[in-house]
């Protein structure tokens, strides 16, 4: 699987889950928070693609406002800063970091799915038992038409009696350690500049990198 067009197959899910899009109550279970949120992201893309080559802020923006209800960005941002990097910015670079952080994601998600043909794909549902009280696994399956398998599995977390997605393992990779890694890289490569590492973040890097490590093999 191409690791540029990692972020597409997870929206795949989009558009195979039959369920009717709305907000998710407080006392929902950590799987039906993915399943709301998938839902609601199917409608903001079905109703964005078509303007997607004339306005492509239409779908980011439309993606951004239903991932936001699902997606922990912040936490993620802070993980992905990892814990001396976080102590050690501003609360201003924090939340910049943050922002531009879901900024970029959001974006990649967009152009991802807007090059991928989904249709090839089926979803399989796997569950489990939850492990912790306040974190849990929601694993599912892409399946292509191939009979290659995708797992994937989201992270959630419950605070204030909420779940929300910080994690994603996509076939075996996990993101959140990815993108760790590329922070604490690029640190290391421009001398601690927190600005300038946050000034020049892109997800695709990490991608790219993937990839030509998987072409080598």
């Amino acid at each position: 699987m191409k690791w540029s067009g990692i972020f597409a197959v997870v929206l795949i899910l989009l558009l195979s889950v039959q369920t009717q899009a709305g907000q998710v109550q407080s006392s929902a279970t950590s799987w039906q928070v993915v399943e709301a949120g998938l839902a609601d992201l199917t409608v903001a893309f079905e109703r964005s693609k078509p303007n997607y080559e004339q306005d492509p802020q239409q779908l980011y923006t439309a993606l951004d406002q239903a991932l936001l209800p699902y997606v922990d960005f912040r936490y993620i941002s802070a993980r992905v800063m990892g814990g001396r990097y976080f102590r050690a910015a501003t609360p201003e670079q924090r939340s910049r970091f943050a922002e531009v952080f879901q900024v970029t994601l959001v974006r990649t998600f967009g152009q991802g799915l807007m090059n991928f043909d989904y249709r090839e794909f089926d979803l399989r549902i796997i569950e489990r038992p939850a492990r912790f009280e306040d974190q849990d696994n929601v694993e599912l399956e892409v399946v292509a038409n191939d009979g290659q398998r995708y797992p994937l599995v989201f992270t959630l977390r419950r605070h204030n009696d909420e779940w929300k997605i910080i994690n994603l393992i996509v076939n075996g990779v996990n993101l959140g350690l990815t993108f760790n890694s590329q922070f604490d890289r690029a640190m290391r490569e421009h001398n601690r500049n927190f600005d300038r590492v946050i000034d020049g973040w892109s997800p695709e890097q990490a991608l790219e990198e993937m990839q030509a490590q998987e072409d080598k093999t």
